[in-house]
């Protein structure tokens, strides 16, 4: 029963998170924002919608574990799962003028993210500046592109425009979408957390591990079906870009809107074990976008290999990861 209800919030949010973004891209259209400001901002905020919310949700709720593990997990479904899965329907060809910003800001948050855990709690302050930081960068961005003509503002364009197509054309439709996505991203929370949590408890399991794994993964869901239209489409910018996108988001926004909703408290496991982890795919994805390499489709099945094992180490025994 309880799996059912997780499950079923999932899809909540995945129809919600969708719906949420045409409905807030048509109307960007309508008032005339240009195409990369689109892919900047709103395709951003919007495919990372689940994951906020049910963080948030998380945290008030008295679950922060789910919180924390939902920020690493999706961080890493995106670099291991859909970066994978995305390299075998095409394999992707990386330009490093078009990522570098956008990279190196990742590995910052990443670094960020890490420093705040190895304190053992994020509190308050911690959140505002993680959303300082967020809106910082994003000025920034918008700045620069607006400037300049070149391969990271061509790829925030190819973001927007790859989801004018199928839009709404009236505006109370596009009203009417909105609000749904909103309805059912909030109901589609409560339903995951309730779920989630109830599972935890019952299995012996973690609240980290079931938002590492079940949480982390439907909530990527939007991300992954972005990715996989963009691979299909040989767009191999957006689709990588898609994923550092989502990451900064993560890491920056939705860590410092839990954080402000309670204290978001990290377990010996997270230190000493997932946050490392995190730490190393994050270095190697960086390491693939910053010499220009070519992610072949064997790597790609590499990359979902390692994605399964390291979510079967969770459901090993327990004492045998770090921390446990």
């Amino acid at each position: 029963m309880n799996l059912m209800l997780t499950i079923g919030g999932l899809a909540l949010l995945l129809f919600g998170g969708e719906a949420l973004v045409r409905g807030a891209v048509g109307l960007a259209r309508r008032a005339g924002i240009s195409p990369f400001i689109v892919g900047l901002t709103i395709i951003g905020f919007g495919t990372s919608a689940p994951e906020v919310v049910v963080s948030v949700d998380a945290a008030l709720s008295g679950s922060p574990g789910i919180a924390v593990g939902n920020v690493i997990g999706s961080n890493l479904a995106n670099i291991l799962l859909i970066i994978g899965a995305a390299a075998i329907v095409i394999p992707l060809s990386v330009h490093p003028e078009a990522l570098r910003r956008d990279g190196v800001m990742m590995a910052a948050a990443t670094i960020l993210f890490i420093g705040v855990a190895l304190t053992g709690i994020a509190f308050w302050y911690h959140g505002a500046i993680a959303i300082a930081v967020l809106f910082g960068y994003l000025a920034f961005s918008i700045w620069s592109d607006s400037k300049n003509t070149d391969a990271t503002a061509q790829r925030h364009s190819d973001e927007g425009e790859q989801l004018q197509a199928g839009l709404p054309d009236k505006v109370w439709a596009m009203l009417l979408a909105l609000a749904i996505g909103l309805v059912a991203l909030v109901a589609g929370s409560r339903m995951t957390v309730i779920g989630a949590s109830t599972i935890a408890r019952e299995a012996g399991i973690s609240e980290e591990v079931i938002g590492i794994t079940l949480v982390a993964f439907g909530t990527s869901l939007p991300e992954l079906a972005t990715a996989l239209v963009a691979a299909a489409r040989k767009q191999t910018d957006v689709c990588i870009g898609n994923v550092i996108g989502s990451n900064i988001f993560n890491l920056l926004g939705i860590t410092g809107a839990a954080a402000i909703a309670a204290p978001l408290p990290f377990s010996s496991a997270v230190v000493s074990f997932d946050i490392w982890v995190l730490f190393v795919i994050t270095a190697l994805f960086m390491w693939f976008m910053l010499t220009g390499r070519r992610i072949q489709r064997w790597e790609g099945i590499v990359l979902l290999i390692l994605y399964a094992a390291y979510i079967s180490l969770h459901f090993l025994p327990a004492g045998i990861l770090p921390g446990a």
